[in-house]
């Protein structure tokens, strides 16, 4: 099976405009998340841009490139885009964020075995959450998923409730697990979902993946043991990057 890694990678972004561009040491961002996934089992990685600075750096780096619209809505639509763009027949597509420049890639290679799979048409990864505070932080997503690995349901709020235990004991009584932003995809089903409205319960958590709960696929989920990367956000989490890991 042929899988293909995009990397979405827009210039304009409300807290951070031009973030792929961002100097982190001596490389910019993109190429640093760039190289990270060419270490990953996939086999083609191609960052899809709608700013011509973005494309023409990658250019520079020696990587691929696709210009695809400034209008999408979102991640998963950019790669349908750089799907089709790319041709070359593929049979799957990972898609990882173009802002994870220290993504182990041990969890490209998870979620691309799990897509792999005949019985997968989505995938995605999840952590066990060991710090009690991210359970009610809105911010972090919120996984359940049922016993052959099929999520159930993401959520800002935590999941699940725990009745008759004080809230700050929840964590000892029920594992949590929080949502890993990367995603792949067989190929025909990124173009279903990606013609698909946007449902009741996406508008109620800014969700996309329950769009495709809603609409009954199913979305196999693997829990990772690997590290957390380093995301950037803002300017100042590039004051926060450790030097040591900058070589």
């Amino acid at each position: 099976m042929k899988v293909l890694g995009i990397i979405p990678a827009r210039y304009g972004s409300t807290r951070f405009p031009g973030k792929p561009l961002a100097m982190i040491g001596e490389k910019t961002m993109i190429r640093r998340t760039y190289e990270q996934v060419l270490k990953s089992s996939l086999d083609d990685v191609v960052v899809a841009t709608d700013d011509q600075r973005i494309f023409d750096e990658v250019l520079t780096f020696g990587g691929k490139a696709v210009m695809t619209r400034a209008d999408h809505k979102s991640g998963t639509d950019r790669c349908r885009e750089a799907l089709d763009l790319m041709g070359g027949n593929y049979h799957a597509v990972v898609n990882i964020q173009g802002d994870e420049p220290f993504i182990d890639p041990k969890m490209v290679d998870q979620v691309t075995d799990l897509i792999r799979r005949d019985d997968t048409c989505l995938a995605t990864l999840a952590k066990r959450i060991t710090d009690p505070s991210m359970i009610d932080n809105p911010n972090v997503v919120k996984v359940v998923f049922d016993v052959r690995g099929d999520a159930l349901y993401f959520s800002r709020h935590p999941l699940p409730f725990v009745r008759g235990c004080e809230r700050d004991r929840w964590i000892e009584k029920v594992d949590y697990f929080r949502h890993i932003g990367i995603y792949a995809y067989k190929a025909d089903t990124l173009r279903t979902i990606a013609s698909m409205p946007m449902g009741r319960l996406e508008q109620a958590e800014s969700l996309e993946q329950l769009r495709w709960l809603e609409n009954g696929l199913h979305i196999r989920v693997a829990v990772t043991q690997c590290d957390d990367s380093i995301a950037i956000d803002t300017p100042q989490d590039l004051l926060n990057i450790p030097q040591e890991i900058l070589q």
